[in-house]
């Protein structure tokens, strides 16, 4: 076209609508047939690209052509690092596929742009497109996406949304998650749910005791939530190697919104520090987990949104250590076949025995008094206490006092209960027992030390303690008490007399660390021996009350003879050993030592009920006054000895006198020998004990 035919054709348009004359009258207003027209064609003769003019020709070809070059631009931008524009036209291009039904290249546009609105904190822009983008993904049925999208819409800013449409979005997420999912997959929470632990100092625990953990967990739901399960890991800040330790709530957990407090049992964990890990649970079916962690800020305060990860621990675990100590209240011995008292010291060592059960079991030997009541008092009440426990002290915590000093427990089963304000100081138990013995105390020579063996009077107490909170915590402990006789008998003769009256002297050794007071004594005298005078058995010194300081020594003097016959009636029942009874009573204390039997109570100092029985056998030889035999060693030759060397010892049997012709046995020439000493290293002839032929004549 030529440009005087153009300048014709534009003259010839304007006198339709109006004149072509600038400065002429105005003429009436196109009709809008006439601006379409007129636009037409105006097109028609600007346009030549007829793709161009196609894409124009309908609304339908021009959205296509729209899609075309956004998706061509949008491509630019990303391979350019431009993406906040590529974004832009990504949410052009999801328009317009959303109004058209194209839900699944709408979704995928959508995401690209509510990822880029989340990251940059865009949350009014957020609002807008996400509610688009689960619209699509519920008619897509992609039910993990439209889940995720209404945890995200729920996250957003309370004031972008109405309390009825997060309402509606939580119920979305309540259906979803009680029917059953197809394809079920774990729904993170993060944004939604937030957890800390309590302020103030981490829970701390001994090692092997379970606890309980408080946790403060943020909910943003607008409604009450009920969570079927839930659970929180914790993880060792210094030993890698211990892994994530899981604690779960027993039963389920419903959710207020904004700040929740919820105790979580916790099952004993290996010594070290802990950090929370991860939260998880169960709403219905669906599975849900949150990495975020609460600020930590003032308790009053609903700011729960943070990604940071705590450094603080929340529970620290120390190291096994000694939380009780259990120890005997006395080192000296206790009167044997008597009912005493055996004291234990119960030392809490900065741990509670709240609760506590302590089981008891006696050794052979040792029986416990059922009958009477076990006392418990507190330690500082015990006068001068031997047994020095390494820093002895009440153990009290912040200084609390204690009103009860004093209780009588009743053993059931073999174990006690401990009371209450035995918990935090150290106590003393007093448990009555009996030491029995079959054997009778034997007296020894004067002129012999006495050897005691400290294991013929120990008996055992085996000591178990449970204690905790769940009685988790087991202390096993045996305790050796020492039991002995009041008394050690020795004996000497003191004078003979040319008539065969012998004076015979018993020393009594205290052994106790008690004030023993004899009241009487007598004589059972072993056959071949008789009492002189009024024959009684008592001593011929009658200083009664006799006083024994402890570890001290007493003496009784007893006039004896030996007997010339013994009766028929008497030979029936032969008595091979002296018994020695004493009627004495003893003051002392249990704190000590022995003491007054446990069901004695003192009427009166001279109370017949009071009185003790003390009985100890004598092994009493009789004296050699008409000898009938001499024994002589003959001496050993002193050249030719040195060590190694066998050598040959004898001895000279000699008869002193004639036999007595009215003494009738058949075994009047055998002389009845028996080797005394050392038995694995001593014989005559081979033999420990035998007979030797001996003539009856005197000389032989």
């Amino acid at each position: 076209m030529s440009p005087s035919s153009k300048v014709r054709t534009i003259a010839m348009s304007r006198t339709n609508s109006s004149p072509g004359n600038f400065e002429s009258s105005i003429d009436r207003p196109m009709r809008l047939a006439e601006i379409y027209v007129a636009a037409e064609h105006a097109l028609r003769n600007t346009i030549s690209d007829p793709n161009l003019w196609k894409s124009l020709s309908s609304l339908e070809e021009f959205e296509q052509k729209y899609l075309e070059l956004s998706k061509g631009a949008a491509d630019n931008y990303h391979r350019s690092w431009w993406k906040r524009h590529g974004v832009v036209l990504d949410g052009e291009i999801a328009a317009v596929c959303y109004k058209h039904g194209n839900f699944d290249l709408a979704a995928k546009s959508y995401e690209k742009v509510c990822a880029l609105y989340a990251g940059e904190g865009w949350q009014d822009l957020l609002a807008e497109v996400l509610p688009n983008l689960a619209e699509c993904q519920k008619i897509l049925n992609d039910q993990a996406g439209y889940l995720s999208s209404c945890v995200r819409l729920l996250s957003l800013d309370k004031g972008l949304f109405s309390t009825k449409e997060l309402q509606a979005f939580q119920s979305e997420v309540v259906r979803l998650a009680h029917s059953e999912m197809k394809y079920p997959v774990p729904l993170d929470v993060s944004s939604l749910i937030t957890f800390s632990g309590n302020p103030g100092p981490p829970l701390e625990l001994c090692d092997g005791d379970p606890g309980s953990l408080s946790v403060t967990v943020w909910s943003g739901f607008p409604d009450d939530i009920t969570l079927e399960s839930l659970s929180l890991t914790l993880i060792a800040t210094y030993n890698a190697d211990e892994g994530v330790k899981a604690i779960k709530s027993s039963a389920a957990t419903i959710l207020k919104p904004g700040r929740n407090t919820i105790t979580l049992s916790l099952p004993p964990q290996k010594p070290g520090s802990y950090v929370l890990g991860v939260l998880t649970g169960q709403i219905g079916h669906l599975r849900f987990r949150s990495h975020s962690f609460s600020k930590g800020g003032p308790a009053d305060s609903d700011d729960f949104m943070s990604y940071e990860k705590p450094t603080k621990p929340i529970l620290k675990v120390f190291k096994p250590r000694s939380l009780v100590d259990l120890a005997a209240a006395v080192s000296s011995a206790l009167l044997i076949n008597e009912p005493q008292w055996v004291g234990i010291i119960v030392k809490p060592i900065n741990y509670s025995l709240k609760g506590a059960i302590l089981h008891i079991d006696t050794g052979p030997g040792l029986r416990i008094e059922e009958s009477q009541a076990i006392e418990m008092e507190r330690c500082d009440d015990v006068s001068e206490n031997p047994v020095k426990l390494d820093n002895l002290d009440d153990a009290r915590n912040g200084g609390s006092t204690v009103t009860e000093v004093f209780k009588q427990l009743t053993l059931q089963d073999g174990k006690i209960e401990l009371p209450g304000w035995a918990s935090d100081i150290t106590s003393v138990l007093w448990i009555p027992v009996c030491a029995i013995t079959e054997t009778l105390a034997r007296g020894t020579n004067a002129a012999i030390p006495p050897r005691q063996s400290i294991v013929d009077g120990l008996r055992t107490i085996a000591l178990k303690l449970e204690f905790g909170v769940s009685h988790n915590q087991i202390f096993e402990r045996t305790l050796a008490v020492h039991f002995t006789d009041p008394l050690h008998v020795s004996t000497r003769i003191a004078d003979k007399f040319n008539d065969g009256t012998l004076l015979l002297q018993v020393i009594l050794h205290s052994q106790v660390k008690a004030l023993l007071t004899i009241y009487d004594a007598w004589l059972d005298l072993q056959d071949g021996f008789t009492h002189t005078g009024q024959g009684d058995g008592r001593p011929a010194s009658g200083f009664f009350p006799l006083i024994v300081s402890p570890t001290s020594r007493a003496g009784l003097l007893f006039s004896i003879c030996v007997a010339t016959t013994i009766a028929e009636d008497e030979a029936k029942a032969l008595r091979p050993d002296s018994i020695l009874n004493i009627r004495y009573g003893i003051i002392g204390d249990r704190s000590l030592g022995a003491h007054n039997p446990v069901a004695m109570e003192p009427n009166g100092f001279e109370d017949a009920s009071q009185f003790l029985i003390f009985r100890g056998a004598l092994l009493l030889q009789r004296p050699v006054l008409d000898p009938c035999l001499a024994v002589g060693f003959l001496p050993l030759t002193s050249s030719g000895l040195r060590v190694g060397k066998l050598v040959t010892m004898q001895w000279r049997v000699e008869r002193l006198k004639n036999l007595e012709e009215n003494v009738h046995s058949d075994k009047n020439d055998e002389v009845l020998y028996e080797v005394n000493a050392s038995s694995e290293n001593w014989m005559v002839a081979g033999r420990k004990r035998g007979h030797v032929p001996l003539s009856t004549n005197q000389g032989a």
